[in-house]
């Protein structure tokens, strides 16, 4: 017979501790209560529980203490952190502290259920699988402490914002955080929000109603409602203009949408990651992002390292990355020459992983042996590229001239003409780094898809 799952309770309200220990009775969850810190701390000692909720305000401390002994003590036991309606600041202090969840009083009973089958199943998938941390290859200490950061991240709901270069790998970061987490078997919808015309937005994250516009002649679900119950990833979310973050802000803070047309809103259940290669905080004080959706989105940030950073990962990503391409390919995966390996370690890929991968690819279809030569790789301007810091956060700005192009054998008489060949040999350059993919080449050079469209038609560039 199956031993009963268990949960903690700990409030010093009486009437609380009955409606909790009823509803998780009713899941089948045996429970125990305590009204103190103490005497939950003293539950703790000679019980193991498969879930705890907690008050934050008890008796004789606080409920972030328990919190953060639970983490500490009982890594793979699920704490959810019991609020006054509104607490907004205390929430977020018991994410940062190690919290699963939260749920405000008074409790909503359906959402405290939605909870516990989520925190219970989180308990169950780390005692199946205790020692799995991510699946991001390297062994320098920059990765070993990324894995382990996203280790405990995905043990809560936590909204997570992901920073990093251009092609670090932020996507696979969310995605590994949410393969992790308890919503694992739940849909993980990524979006690019800088691919997303402006006058889309509202319909593409919230959905709409058939006539609510010209060219609606369906109902159709939003991104909110095609994540319910997974993960919803906005990467490149310093795209979003100002109109659309009040929107998401209201979305995330009530876990409601109203598509476009209806007339009620839609309940939905979706754990936020979101991602940019650009500083939120110096677009903050810029006055392009705005302060109270930064707090919000960037409960925890997560930085992934630039690929320089990452000592000696660069011949495990060169061998996995080959390995992958020649089994695509049904062919026997190349070798790296030490000429070619040494150019490697020497070039600063200002692309990072992504940069590795499309020069690798293009070296194994360049390369007439088993063998890849540093000719092979055929690395811009021989490898010198200097290393980028992560990319400034002004809009529509071009990025640096190529060192390939010399002024005074390229620029025309005119100014212009000169700025235009630098921005047509940037342009090109990354559309050859991504395989042609606009919305990557965008991303790249720091711009926006629709900029990117501009520039392309400008330029004259098919």
């Amino acid at each position: 017979m199956t031993e009963a799952r268990s949960a903690l309770i700990v409030d010093d309200e009486h009437d609380i501790r009955e409606l909790l220990v009823l509803t998780l009775g009713r899941m089948g969850l045996r429970t125990d209560t305590a009204a103190t810190l103490a005497a939950a701390r003293q539950m703790l000692a000679g019980n193991r529980y498969d879930l705890c909720l907690t008050d934050m305000r008890l008796p004789d401390g606080s409920g972030l203490e328990l919190v953060s002994d639970i983490s500490t003590r009982f890594p793979d036991t699920p704490v959810a952190m019991i609020t006054a309606y509104g607490n907004v600041e205390a929430a977020v202090e018991a994410l940062k502290a190690g919290a699963f969840d939260f749920v405000s009083k008074p409790v909503d009973i359906n959402v405290l259920r939605g909870l516990v089958r989520q925190a219970l199943e989180l308990h169950a998938r780390r005692q199946a699988q205790p020692e799995e941390a991510g699946r991001l290859l390297g062994g320098s200490p920059a990765m070993v402490s990324l894995r382990e950061t996203i280790a405990k991240v995905s043990r809560s709901q936590a909204p997570v914002h992901i920073s990093g270069e251009s092609g670090t790998g932020k996507e696979l970061v969310a995605r590994t955080i949410h393969a992790h987490g308890s919503r694992a078997n739940g849909p993980f919808v990524p979006v690019n929000c800088g691919a997303i015309p402006t006058e889309l937005m509202e319909s593409e994250f919230f959905g709409h109603k058939k006539g609510s516009f010209t060219g609606a002649h369906a109902d159709k679900p939003g991104l909110f409602q095609s994540a319910d119950g997974g993960t919803l990833f906005l990467d490149e979310v310093a795209e979003l203009p100002l109109p659309m973050q009040v929107k998401l802000l209201r979305a995330i803070q009530e876990k409601k949408v109203r598509p476009v047309g209806a007339q009620s809103e839609v309940d939905v259940d979706v754990r936020l990651l979101s991602a940019t290669h650009k500083d939120l905080g110096a677009l903050v004080n810029a006055g392009s992002f705005r302060h109270d959706l930064y707090y919000r989105i960037n409960v925890i940030e997560l930085n992934v390292p630039a690929l320089r950073d990452r000592d000696g990962d660069l011949s495990i990503l060169s061998e996995a990355i080959l390995s992958r391409l020649a089994q695509a390919m049904h062919r026997t995966a190349p070798k790296l020459g030490p000429d070619a390996l040494a150019a490697l370690d020497a070039y600063g890929f200002p692309g990072n992983v992504r940069e590795l991968e499309n020069i690798l690819e293009r070296a194994m279809a360049m390369a007439d042996g088993d063998t890849i030569t540093a000719t092979d790789l055929r690395l811009p301007n021989g490898g010198s590229i200097a290393s980028p810091g992560r990319v400034a956060a002004v809009p529509g700005a071009t990025p640096a001239s190529p060192a390939s192009l010399n002024p005074r054998e390229t620029a025309s008489s005119a100014l212009p003409s000169y700025i235009e060949e630098i921005e047509r040999a940037a342009i090109q350059q990354a559309l050859q780094e991504n395989k042609y993919n606009k919305t990557k080449a965008a991303a790249a050079l720091g711009i926006t898809f629709r900029a990117l469209r501009y520039k392309l038609k400008k330029l004259g560039i098919d």
